[in-house]
């Protein structure tokens, strides 16, 4: 069975052909359980997000914040592993239709072994990966077995990032870039800040793939200011603070889903 990057480039195109920019949420597989972690996807997409990115827990999360991070500690401690994540796509995917994709550390999918991984994603109906620690000079394996199951592969960009080098990660990607707004690790913050502008238009020079914002996007105004420069406006933190501050599953679900309405709202006041 074929991934779904085409869904995803459709989608996106579909956002860009209606002058607005389209809304990414991330939610981590297996928070606050796996059936949860199902049912926070069905609720954010059925308030307005376009795309949804579901997070692979990882011991070690190197881009993600405090937030995240509890997320993910409660997904591990709760014994979530690759299968639940190929499920959460799965269930997700045939109950919303959107574009599904995986963010994951390169770590566990190279323990669990790249053609498997690809295969079972595609199979799942997912539309890709973002892979944030995978340098894209060591990314010919994965790009290979991505490209033959129909995968996107979204690598991350950084302000830190030389034109040159925006260059070479650009023409190596599919499916969009994902813009980290600044130097640090995911989190709400009360300003995304100029970089993320300016960060965009270099990659725009270098590529005609979709470029979307992430790290610091938590309120509709935010997302309104980002979605006058970006293709795409990533919001993963907030949704997560949402569940977790949520006095039970259902308060959670509806949090999410409500958060993800306005932001949606916002996407659309470019």
């Amino acid at each position: 069975m074929s991934g779904n990057i085409e869904l995803l480039n459709t989608t996106l195109a579909a956002a860009k052909a209606a002058d607005r920019a389209a809304l990414i949420a991330y939610l981590p597989a297996g928070f606050p359980t796996v059936d949860g972690g199902i049912e926070a996807v069905k609720a954010v997409v059925a308030g307005g997000a376009d795309v949804v990115e579901v997070g692979l827990p990882h011991s070690d999360p190197v881009l993600d914040g405090p937030v995240i991070q509890t997320a993910d500690d409660i997904a591990l401690r709760g014994g979530v592993k690759i299968a639940d994540v190929m499920r959460t796509v799965r269930e997700a995917y045939e109950a919303t239709g959107v574009p599904i994709l995986v963010m994951t550390y390169w770590n566990p999918i190279d323990r669990y072994g790249v053609e498997r991984f690809t295969a079972e994603l595609a199979e799942a109906g997912g539309a890709g990966c973002i892979l944030p620690d995978l340098p894209v000079q060591e990314s010919a394996l994965w790009r290979e077995h991505a490209d033959k199951h129909g995968l996107a592969t979204v690598f991350v960009v950084a302000p830190s990032s030389q034109d040159a080098r925006l260059a070479t990660i650009t023409a190596a990607g599919s499916g969009f870039v994902y813009a980290a707004s600044l130097m640090g690790v995911t989190g709400t913050r009360a300003s995304v800040g100029a970089q993320a502008q300016d960060l965009v238009g270099r990659t725009r020079a270098t590529t005609d793939l979709p470029v979307c914002v992430g790290l610091g996007v938590s309120n509709a105004a935010q997302a309104a200011e980002v979605a006058g420069f970006a293709d795409g406006v990533i919001v993963g933190s907030a949704f997560v603070k949402a569940m977790l501050d949520a006095p039970d599953e259902a308060a959670g679900l509806a949090a999410v889903r409500s958060l993800a309405g306005e932001l949606a709202e916002g996407v659309r006041k470019r």
